[in-house]
């Protein structure tokens, strides 16, 4: 069977932890809910089914033939620049599978990480009170520690007292030494926002550095930005193919 439009494959790190495939497929049921005339599809590169190679393969049996596979992540990092296109590789040789951009950095998110601080209680008359932590799982990856410094300074030219970027794992500060920043800056609250898309052990590393901080707000998960994030990078991944088509 031969689908009219690519299908979008989804693909998500994995964990042991069940709330992060739980939270995947919320955002994905969102997704379908914006587009229903799209098919989309889940994989995981680790830890939960279907793996992406499993889905490719299922795909293929079924004589799908385009696919713009995309990385369910904040930065591009080691699983977009390497993990992902090796995968994507190994795919059966007549899908055309596009990649698409990885989520970040985009305006929808720093909506998507308010809406999370309003939902725990923060209103706009709180901004120029309130310090910020920005809070991620961290890499070493130079680009995507500089993609979430550069966050962190657009999101404090929006009326917070300030932002200051935290890391789970790999790259300092910590969560809890942000927050003690912040305090020894004199903001009268400080909130903890976590820039993950899905609970699991770094977001729970988060959540224990934000035990003396007086707000933490949730993960963004199937937040509505993120799922306009998501269609976005899909768009803009089968834009070249498009344009040469006359569309």
């Amino acid at each position: 069977m031969h689908y009219r439009k690519p299908v979008l494959l989804v693909i998500a790190h994995g964990s042991r932890d069940p709330r992060h495939a739980a939270t995947v497929h919320a955002l994905v049921r969102r997704i379908r809910s914006r587009r229903p005339g799209l098919r989309v599809e889940t994989g995981f590169l680790d830890f939960n089914i279907p793996s992406v190679q499993g889905v490719l393969e299922s795909l293929a049996a079924e004589g799908v033939q385009d696919v713009v596979a995309l990385p369910l992540l904040l930065t591009r990092a080691f699983h977009a620049k390497a993990d992902i296109p090796a995968v994507l590789r190994d795919a059966p040789p007549h899908l055309r599978i596009r990649q698409a951009e990885v989520l970040g950095p985009s305006p929808l998110l720093l909506r998507a990480l308010e809406r999370r601080l309003h939902e725990a209680g923060l209103t706009p008359a709180d901004k120029s009170t309130t310090g910020i932590v920005l809070a991620s799982a961290g890499s070493t990856d130079p680009e995507a520690i500089a993609v979430i410094d550069g966050l962190a300074r657009e999101w404090r030219h929006t009326g917070w007292r300030a932002v200051r970027p935290a890391f789970a794992s790999a790259a300092l500060p910590r969560t809890e030494d942000a927050v003690r920043e912040l305090r020894s800056l004199g903001c009268e609250r400080v909130a903890v926002a976590p820039y993950v898309l899905a609970p699991g052990f770094l977001p729970d590393r988060i959540a224990r550095g934000a035990a003396k901080a007086d707000v933490l707000a949730e993960v963004l998960g199937p937040a509505p930005e993120v799922a306009r994030v998501v269609l976005e990078r899909y768009d803009a991944a089968l834009a070249p193919a498009l344009a040469a088509l006359g569309a």
